[in-house]
């Protein structure tokens, strides 16, 4: 009868549309495993198991969202597209690339290098240093690849100065300065003390300017005139940094540049920017004064005094390449006992030999 036959159809059309969704199911479930099992943080199929899965996805047709979990099912369908058009497109019978063989991985970062080490060098000159290091490349491939990462000619490299290659530059001509704050006990109370330093950059030199509980303009003025004067320590400086706090006011900076010295005014809110005295403010601060009581003027300049020649003589700075800036002779000896020196009763030491 014409039902039975309809109905074994309908039967056999299940039964097939399970088989298939099984044969989809198993293939899952082997692609997980062979996931796990590369220990990888990151799950990326290969292009055999794509093609297996599209394969295998494709006779389901809207059934396959109720049984895929791996991927979205049209992302399963493009991949079946992909494999199609593939094979029409005679890609695998391609061996190489039309055009220029690609530039090494090496000579690329070299490139890079040589021009962000060196923003007047222009393609020609970045050339020729390629050549005295063995490598052969022309000038248009150079500026291919700068384009590439945003590097433009050495017109455009000269303009974009970092603040730390202008650092860098001047080290040897350039000094900061800056103000900390101590608190001392004296006849009226707890009175606060405003120091201010200036360091070299280079040598990591620190040169104590004054202390004063009201450091107006007219004491600022007069820091100034007695560091610059012709013997004085900041005589060959052309360079100093300094914050926008309203103590460097333009007297301050008058002074400077009446004597040769250019003030750089800090953009608001850097300290970043002005890190070497700020780091030398944590030194002194964690190794010294935040250890003691100082009672009146006279001790902070003492114990100032103290870190100051420790600092500079005895002490070592990872900046320096774990160097002493200016050591005395005792540091050279390498024979001898081992001798322990102290300052401010042992907040300070220091270890040479004794020959």
């Amino acid at each position: 009868m014409p039902w039975k036959k309809l109905l074994v159809w309908a039967t056999g059309q299940i039964d097939e549309a399970l088989r298939q969704k099984l044969e989809f199911v198993l293939e899952e479930n082997r692609v997980y495993r062979a996931l796990l099992g590369r220990h990888s943080p990151h799950w990326r199929l290969q292009d055999a198991e794509r093609k297996v899965l599209a394969e295998k996805g494709k006779p389901l047709g809207k059934l396959l969202q109720d049984v895929i979990t791996m991927v979205q099912p049209e992302t399963l369908l493009k991949w079946h597209r992909q494999l199609v058009a593939s094979k029409w497109d005679f890609s695998r019978r391609r061996k190489a690339k039309p055009g220029r063989p690609a530039v090494s991985v090496e000579i690329e970062r070299l490139v890079l290098q040589l021009a962000r080490e060196n923003p007047s060098w222009g393609y020609d000159r970045i050339v020729g240093a390629l050549a005295n290091l063995g490598h052969r490349i022309a000038d248009q491939t150079v500026g291919n690849i700068l384009m590439r990462h945003g590097l433009g000619p050495a017109t455009e490299r000269k303009r974009h100065t970092t603040w730390a290659q202008f650092i860098r530059r001047h080290k040897a001509v350039l000094w900061a300065t800056d103000f900390f704050t101590a608190e001392v006990w004296t006849s009226t109370g707890l009175t606060t003390c405003y120091v201010l330093f200036f360091l070299h950059l280079r040598t990591r030199r620190i040169v104590l300017g004054g202390i004063t509980p009201l450091p107006n303009e007219a004491w600022m003025k007069q820091i100034a005139r007695n560091l610059t004067v012709a013997d004085g320590p900041m005589a060959n400086a052309r360079f100093l940094l300094h914050d926008r706090d309203t103590k460097f006011s333009e007297g301050f900076d008058a002074v400077l540049r009446a004597a040769g010295v250019q003030p750089l005014k800090l953009p608001p809110q850097s300290p970043n920017l002005n890190a070497f005295a700020e780091r030398w403010v944590r030194a002194v601060k964690d190794e010294c004064l935040d250890q003691l009581i100082l009672f009146g003027e006279r001790s902070l300049r003492h114990a100032l005094d103290e870190y100051l020649a420790h600092h500079q003589h005895e002490r070592n700075h990872q900046g320096l390449d774990n160097l002493i800036p200016f050591p005395d002779q005792r540091t050279g000896c390498q024979n001898g006992s081992v001798c322990k020196c102290e300052r401010l009763g042992g907040l300070l030491n220091y270890y040479h030999r004794v020959a």
